[in-house]
């Protein structure tokens, strides 16, 4: 199973849990700071591997009307700000292939949109950085599809891929998440990554956002960690109720520890037993 080299951890399916938490977007720098020390914070108490993520553009949301973002210069600005402050490497989006080479000056790992997966010039261009590439798995693909997204990314020259779970469309305005997609590609010899927070939106669920069930992301996050994968993605907000984006889906920045408290102990012995 490939293990990829991140600062001082390594991130795998036999590893400990690595945390993609941050916010949705970057809506200023001080709910950055905020939400990015309240990570910082847990993980050092809990000994997890983090990872902070944020996206400077939401460049697929559902009305014209809503917040988009801080944009390309001013989000990555207040990225490495978090970097530098928590001594944590980032994680960002893109959607346009001319944002690879910039973002990759700081960005340890570039994410590509689930609905972008398959935009084969981007693929490249992102994988021409030499970051760890990830992969969201999009609504309306099967696991086993994620074989061509991984042979794309490869065959322009980087095999440092992840890939990120975060359900699949059943019917209108609603997601599941099939639990054997996380053997599934495991068995493409990648770390599988459970996006918990975009499992639980309802798209378009409010009609013009997207609505959300974050009530239930402790469950959901604990089925995820049982099938042995790599980590989690996480977001949070100081008010979710307030967020400019995704906050339906999104926990308090203030229930950060006690959800983690409780995930941490659960990655640690479901990956003793399958070592055993």
């Amino acid at each position: 199973m490939n293990v990829l080299n991140l600062d001082n951890f390594k991130v795998g399916n036999q590893e400990a849990m690595t945390l993609l938490g941050g916010v949705n977007v970057l809506e200023s720098e001080l709910v950055a700071m905020t939400v990015a020390e309240k990570f910082a914070e847990a993980s050092t108490k809990l000994n997890i591997n983090w990872v902070f993520k944020g996206s400077f553009d939401k460049a697929n949301r559902s009305s014209i009307s809503s917040y988009r973002g801080p944009g390309l210069e001013e989000g990555l600005r207040i990225l490495e700000k978090v970097k530098n402050t928590f001594n944590v490497p980032v994680l960002t989006d893109i959607h346009e292939i001319i944002q690879a080479q910039q973002v990759a000056e700081v960005a340890a790992i570039i994410q590509i949109p689930a609905f972008l997966c398959r935009q084969t010039d981007l693929v490249v261009a992102a994988a021409k950085t030499n970051k760890i590439i990830q992969f969201k798995k999009p609504q309306f693909l099967s696991a086993p599809e994620m074989k061509n997204v991984i042979e794309k990314c490869v065959q322009a020259g980087n095999n440092q891929i992840t890939l990120c779970e975060r359900g699949n469309s059943f019917g209108y305005n609603n997601l599941v998440v099939d639990m054997l997609n996380f053997q599934i590609m495991k068995s493409l010899n990648v770390p599988v990554i459970f996006d918990v927070t975009h499992s639980l939106q309802l798209p378009g669920g409010l009609g013009n956002a997207a609505g959300g069930r974050r009530e239930f992301l402790l469950p959901l996050a604990k089925a995820g960690l049982s099938q042995c994968i790599a980590g989690l993605f996480l977001e949070a907000h100081p008010n979710p109720d307030k967020a400019k984006c995704d906050g339906p889906c999104a926990i308090s920045s203030d229930d950060i520890f006690d959800v983690l408290s409780k995930l941490a102990p659960l990655d640690k012995f479901i990956k003793t037993q399958e070592r055993d």
